[in-house]
Formats: structure tokens, sequence, C-alpha cells
């Protein structure tokens, strides 16, 4: 009975540590991003973490809670982590990733947009979370790339191939531009989409928008008691836009 035993323990073991989805969010700190935008972006950020509607996605399933990772990025080498791998499984902890959002110091970094290089170091981040259920990637930028790979030429780790890769286009007179550049060559897998901010000031709003689509309806799996959790979370109907398209360049 002692095999037993251990196989039952391991069981829970392995729900207890159950990570329905793991989320990384990479920040643009290119050189187009001031000061004032720079703040904008991280305290948008960490507002919207701390929203009623956000904060209920986080928490909903104690059993099986989100893993997030933040990091900042620009130029092909400037990728810098500011909020490692965290398990948000209450509200203390998603205030603390609110905490640290608000107040790391920024690097000074390359003044270039690598999205590629970012695409790739979000895609061997995740590499560390094949146990999660999910694995998004949510990249925040104000322009096209100008350096480092292309991004209609970046692969995921084969490990990592089925990540999804969303995107936050932060625009005002070139948002239709972006929002075409990032659904043609950017955005890829399961349900994969463009959310955009009509600047740096809408960015706390549009986050919003994005993290509630994003943490959608997922499975929770079997209990050690073989009792199946099918309570899903709530799925927030929120408007698509209509696609936009561009030729390749």
């Amino acid at each position: 009975m002692k095999w037993v035993t251990m196989i039952c323990a391991l069981w829970a073991s392995s729900v207890d540590a159950a990570c329905r989805q793991a989320l990384v969010l990479g920040l643009d700190v290119s050189g187009s991003v001031d000061a004032a935008e720079y703040q904008l972006q991280r305290s948008g950020l960490a507002t919207a973490l701390l929203l009623p509607a956000v904060t209920e996605v986080f928490l909903r399933h104690h059993a099986a809670p989100i893993d997030i990772a933040v990091f900042e990025w620009s130029g092909p080498s400037h990728q810098i982590v500011i909020l490692p791998w965290t398990t948000v499984a209450d509200r203390a902890t998603l205030a603390a990733v609110a905490n640290t959002l608000r107040n790391s110091p920024r690097i000074a970094g390359d003044p270039t947009t690598a999205i590629g290089s970012a695409m790739s170091f979000a895609s061997d981040l995740l590499v560390s979370r094949q146990h999660c259920w999910k694995q998004t990637v949510d990249l925040s930028a104000d322009g096209l790339a100008n350096t480092g790979p292309r991004p209609q030429d970046v692969a995921p780790p084969a490990v990592a191939a089925n990540i999804t890769i969303n995107a936050l286009v932060i625009g005002s007179a070139n948002t239709k531009e972006l929002s075409s550049y990032f659904s043609e060559y950017v955005v890829r897998g399961p349900d994969a989409f463009v959310e955009v901010a009509l600047g740096f000031d809408d960015y706390a709003n549009a986050m919003e928008r994005k993290l509630l689509r994003e943490l959608q309806s997922i499975a929770i799996g079997a209990a050690p008691d073989n009792r199946t959790i099918t309570q899903s979370l709530p799925i927030f109907n929120m408007p698509r836009q209509r696609p936009l398209w561009i030729k390749p360049r």
C-alpha cells in the first residue's frame, strides 16, 4: 500500500502546483518612449492589474492560479526582467506585483525597436512554464521594428511552439498602420489579437481590456478525489476590432 500512498501524494502535489496560465508581458522602452510615457506605461499596467474585474479573474481559482512575469525591451540585446515569474494566489501578491511595477527604476538601454528579439526573449521565458495549461505573451509597443530579426521570421522554441502572442499597440495618428503591422507580422497562436491604446494616457484602459480578453475561460481539470472542477472563468465579451491588413513589404 506504500506505493499507492506515494502515487496519491504525487497526484495531489501536481494538482496543488497547477498553473492555469502563464502570462509574460513585455513593455516597450525604446527611444520613442519618453520619461512621462514610460511612467504611464508602468503605472497603467499596475492600475489595470488592481482593477476589480481583473483581480477577480486572477483570483477566481486558487487551486490553479496564474503565473505572471514582466520585462522591458528595446534593442536586440536589451531585455530586462523587472518582475520574475510570480504565482498570483492572493490579493497581497497582486498588490506586491503592482508595487514592483510602479517603483522599479528604468534601466537605460538601446533606443532602437527590436520586436523580433522581444518575441524570442518572451518565448524563452515561457520554456520554464510548460506545466501551465496556457502560455501567453503580451507585447506593448508604440512603433514598428527597425532592427534585429524581423518579427515574421521569428520562430518560438520547439518546446514553446503552442504559445499565443498578443499585442497592445500605442498610437495616435499612426494607429491604423501599427494595428496592421502587428496583425500581419507579430500576433500568432490560438485566439491571438491586437488591442489599441489611443496614446499612453489610454494605456491603463487598453491594458484592462486586453487582460480580460487574454485571461479567458479555461478548464480547471480533475481534483485528487476524481471530482472534476468544471466552473470556468467568466468570458468578458470585449468588442473585436475589424482586422486590418497590409501587403508584406
